[in-house]
């Protein structure tokens, strides 16, 4: 018997799994980019097509109380970011999102002209606060620090500190309660990307006194791709947060149709337009997998799996054929990154053979662990079938070398 058999007898997340609807011989290990499908989305996007749209057609706004959605599943995933009722709002990108936080956060502290991120963060962060600027004039400005030493980085200046929790690249995880103290000691207003977080981990929003986040939800949440995205308000900033996309879901009586706008008194505010019903009661329904679940012991698989993964790496003698850029356990969310010269060609072999892992610019294979439905015999498998890859070098054919548009 081998050690992935008992490792998976002991799992005790191991009925998660049949929550999820599968493809068979494939092992999934690009959950940090795209969830698997549950199978109770395939019976929610049923219902609210054919039934709740086709049959009582627009009586759903109250009939199904799709008005209520976006606080409905902010609440849901709120639970398992550690933010109680009422801070959390399901909507929009994350992208919108962050644009509507930046520009409340910098509204909050007026004196101050700075942003502060790190350099490595994700680009789309980087591009909408450029974008922010732009509008508000060349005093203010862009500080990049570097992630291995937040806190020594930190001024008076500085209005918001944006940073991504999990690198997108390495997977380095951020201290959200220790570095969010340290931005707090100098008045600095926190924003978190926990789009590399939120369904991976354990987070502790509120215990750790964070001020703003934002986060998607086709990741680690199973919500499909394009799936809204969510933003957290620290309950104690709701009354004087001031976001500029005024739309009239985020007004206090849109139903009033009032010709001036008065903005909802809580995390709300951050509503736009129409929700998209179809989309989020799919997410819905995706967040079902994680009920009655701890997410500390979603944590705790995640590590183990991930030691398995680099026990067999070095078991097959790979150790030396790929550099880890990612930290120590401790220090890492839940993904391994490995530079190779030849990692968009190893990666694009390995998919070949029913191993979905992804590829990051410049020379990153990325092998992500979504523990609800991972199981030990199937890192097992993955890296026996990366093993052939790189002993044979199969990955120098011609047709694992044209590059994708999506890679």
């Amino acid at each position: 018997m081998s050690d992935a058999v008992v490792l998976d007898r002991e799992d005790v997340l191991a009925d998660k799994r049949s929550l999820f609807s599968l493809p068979s011989n494939t092992v999934y290990l690009d959950g940090n980019s795209l969830g698997a499908l549950p199978t109770a989305c395939k019976q929610a996007a049923q219902a609210v097509v054919e039934h709740q749209w086709g049959d009582d057609l627009i009586t759903s706004w109250n009939k199904h109380q799709w008005i209520d959605l976006p606080s409905r599943v902010g609440d849901k995933i709120g639970r398992l970011i550690g933010a109680k009722a009422g801070q959390v709002v399901c909507c929009d990108t994350i992208s919108t999102n962050l644009f509507k936080v930046l520009s409340a956060a910098i509204k909050m502290s007026p004196e101050r002209k700075t942003i502060a991120t790190t350099k490595d963060n994700f680009p789309t962060d980087i591009y909408m606060a450029e974008g922010l600027l732009s509008l508000l004039g060349d005093e203010y400005r862009i500080q990049f620090i570097d992630e291995n030493d937040v806190a020594s980085q930190l001024h008076d200046d500085i209005a918001v500190l944006m940073l991504t929790q999990v690198n997108f690249r390495s997977g380095r995880k951020q201290d959200i309660t220790a570095v969010t103290a340290a931005a707090h000691e100098k008045g600095i207003l926190t924003l978190w990307d926990l789009a590399h977080s939120a369904g991976a981990f354990a987070v502790h929003l509120d215990e750790a006194n964070a001020d703003f986040a934002v986060g998607c939800t086709y990741k680690y949440l199973n919500g499909g791709p394009g799936s809204p995205a969510f933003v957290y308000v620290a309950e104690r900033h709701q009354a004087r947060y001031q976001q500029p996309l005024s739309g009239w879901m985020g007004h206090s009586t849109p139903f009033a149709f009032s010709h001036e706008y008065t903005p909802h008194d809580s995390v709300k505010r951050n509503l736009c337009g129409t929700p998209g019903v179809i989309g989020m009661q799919v997410l819905d329904a995706a967040l079902s997998v994680f009920d009655n679940t701890d997410m500390a012991l979603i944590e705790d698989k995640s590590a183990k799996l991930q030691a398995y993964f680099l026990a067999k790496l070095e078991a097959h003698g790979l150790a030396e054929s790929f550099t880890l850029a990612s930290p120590a356990a401790a220090e890492r969310g839940s993904q391994l990154a490995f530079s190779h010269p030849e990692a968009y060609a190893i990666c694009q072999a390995w998919i070949d053979k029913g191993v979905i892992a992804d590829f990051r610019a410049p020379d990153i294979l990325r092998v992500g662990f979504a523990p609800l439905y991972l199981r030990f015999a199937d890192i097992e498998h993955a890296v026996n079938e990366l093993a052939l890859i790189v002993n044979n070098k199969t990955y120098l054919r011609s047709q694992y070398q044209v590059v994708n548009d999506v890679t």
